[in-house]
């Protein structure tokens, strides 16, 4: 028992800070620019087939290959901000759920007619990242450590990029107060492009990392879309660092849900935890205000 449990604990935890990573871009871009990207799974799908196809056409591992995925997510962030996103940030909140809605669709409909909806997993070729090792007692994998330490160093330096640089300062005064940030000379514009490439690029490691030890499909984006809108909620819309703590709670959730419930209705358990934060804080989550 104590055994299944400590087991159950490490693996939430571990899955937690990729949750938080996969979050914390979403909700970079709705405290921003304060639209809610639905096509933000997809984003992560392509982070975990630019993984699959480094392995298969370059040789490289997952972990070797996120030095070209991330830029790579980041110039397609830049790319979807200034030809689609752009256009319909003015617009009524309904236009740019539709945009978003319909961008989701079309990127993972156009995966599957280049790639087939088979399930994949990459090739790894790293010997030390590969296998398991012993952890309190329990046996935990390697890749899964990696994952979560991955995340937590990709979210520390994101989180140093909006706080500590100019660049950074640029986009806070942004998504605290757009008119006066332009007035004082901040172009908004280019803010919220490298905003959407930064949230872009985040998702993309999260999925570069997230391929390591899980099925590379079309549609994958679509449930760990749910889990980072149900993170973001309870984080708060907008708090960066409440949707990091966020995820690790929900990981700690799904996982002791399962051992003390069921797995069948773990995501069940989640779901229910958010519905009950946010009717009873609505709009600000567990950290927002």
């Amino acid at each position: 028992m104590l055994l299944g449990f400590t087991h159950a604990l490490v693996a939430g935890l571990l899955m937690g800070f990729v949750y938080s990573l996969i979050a914390s871009g979403l909700s970079l871009i709705f405290g921003v620019m304060n639209i809610v990207n639905f096509a933000h799974g997809e984003f992560l799908m392509l982070g975990m087939f630019a993984a699959y196809w480094c392995s298969v056409l370059l040789g490289l591992d997952p972990l070797v290959s996120i030095v070209i995925a991330v830029p790579v997510m980041f110039l397609i962030g830049v790319v979807v901000y200034k030809v689609i996103i752009r256009r319909v940030l003015k617009g009524n909140r309904i236009s740019q759920i539709l945009v978003t809605f319909g961008l989701s669709v079309f990127v993972a409909n156009l995966a599957l007619l280049l790639w087939s909806p088979n399930y994949r997993l990459v090739e790894r070729n790293l010997s030390f990242a590969m296998g398991n090792v012993k952890l309190l007692g329990i046996h935990v994998g390697i890749p899964e450590i990696i994952a979560s330490v991955g995340s937590i160093v990709i979210f520390a330096i994101m989180y140093y990029i909006t706080h500590f640089t100019k660049t950074g300062r640029a986009i806070q005064a942004t998504a605290i107060d757009p008119e006066g940030a332009q007035i004082v000379g901040i172009n908004i514009q280019h803010v919220y492009t490298i905003t959407f490439g930064l949230g872009v690029a985040c998702v993309g490691a999260a999925g570069v990392l997230l391929a390591t030890f899980y099925y590379i499909f079309p549609y994958v984006g679509s449930f760990f879309a749910m889990i980072a809108f149900a993170t973001v909620a309870l984080g708060g819309f907008g708090s960066i660092e409440g949707s990091f703590v966020a995820g690790i709670l929900i990981g700690i959730i799904e996982a002791l849900g399962g051992f003390f419930i069921g797995p069948a209705v773990k995501y069940a358990i989640v779901f229910i935890v958010y519905m009950i934060v946010i009717v009873l804080r609505p709009g600000t989550g567990l950290f927002g205000w």
